[in-house]
């Protein structure tokens, strides 16, 4: 059953990654949280993928951990964090990784599913689409990178704001938030997402890629080791055969139109 919780599809250099367990609002249980590391691995060491979608079936995008299930399952605390560490690791994997990830949210968003939605690098979201916390009404903590993820995303002030009130954020209000990149009709979403990535895919997939892992990473180093590591891959892009054809067409796009023009 746990291949069947989030499901891998491929289209060429395009990957999909679907949340598969609508009828629990897409809550990640032990054997799920464990698919999503395994698959996070996958689709990040291989060179053929060059963009991944983010995606649900069902009415929600993700309810987070499946706490209901954790608790009928007679598990203690140390499982529940040796699950979180599971789910963390794929996270950590997608966000650091050099592959751009678009997520279609079409519904809810609650607790952990914040920090997995989050870790794609562009969100689109349905005009029905709901966020919320809920952490503390059930007793518990942010985990799957909310407490990191969401104030880069939105700031310190307003992810307080969504942590410590029984607070539910709007797909308008998450977008003046800066919490999701673009809202759409809920029959737009997963159009919309495609077209994203495949934007990425038919310009300059590895330069985007790059930029990603740059924004990603640098939020954790210091300036001058971010420095050092821009310049390293500036030069590394800059050698490749894709630049070489792109730098050239700019050149001679930028030569035609500062050329002198005849009187007419």
């Amino acid at each position: 059953m746990s291949g069947d919780s989030i499901l891998l599809t491929r289209d060429g250099a395009l990957a999909r990654v679907t949340f598969n367990r609508p009828a629990f609002l897409n809550a990640m249980d032990f054997d799920m949280g464990a698919r999503w590391r395994d698959i996070a691995h996958e689709v990040t060491a291989d060179a053929s993928v060059g963009a991944v979608i983010l995606d649900a079936a069902g009415p929600a995008f993700c309810a987070g951990g499946d706490v209901l299930a954790m608790a009928m399952s007679g598990a203690g605390g140390a499982a529940v964090t040796d699950t979180a560490h599971v789910i963390h690791d794929g996270i950590r994997t997608f966000a650091l990784s050099d592959t751009p990830i678009v997520a279609a949210v079409q519904g809810a968003v609650a607790g952990g599913g914040l920090g997995l939605m989050l870790a794609a690098d562009y969100i689109v979201a349905s005009e029905s689409a709901k966020f919320v916390s809920k952490y503390a009404n059930i007793g518990l903590t942010p985990d799957l990178g909310v407490s990191t993820l969401l104030p880069a995303a939105i700031g310190q002030r307003r992810a307080l704001q969504l942590l410590l009130q029984d607070r539910t954020l709007s797909a308008a209000e998450a977008l003046e938030w800066g919490l999701v990149a673009e809202v759409v009709a809920p029959d737009a979403v997963a159009a919309r997402a495609e077209e994203i990535a495949r934007f990425w895919l038919d310009n300059a997939t590895g330069a985007f890629g790059q930029a990603k892992r740059l924004v990603r990473t640098g939020a954790d180093r210091t300036f001058e080791e971010n420095l050092a590591d821009e310049a390293a891959t500036i030069g590394v892009r800059f050698d490749t055969d894709e630049s070489k054809v792109r730098v050239a067409a700019f050149a001679a796009a930028s030569r035609k139109n500062s050329a002198p023009k005849e009187p007419s």
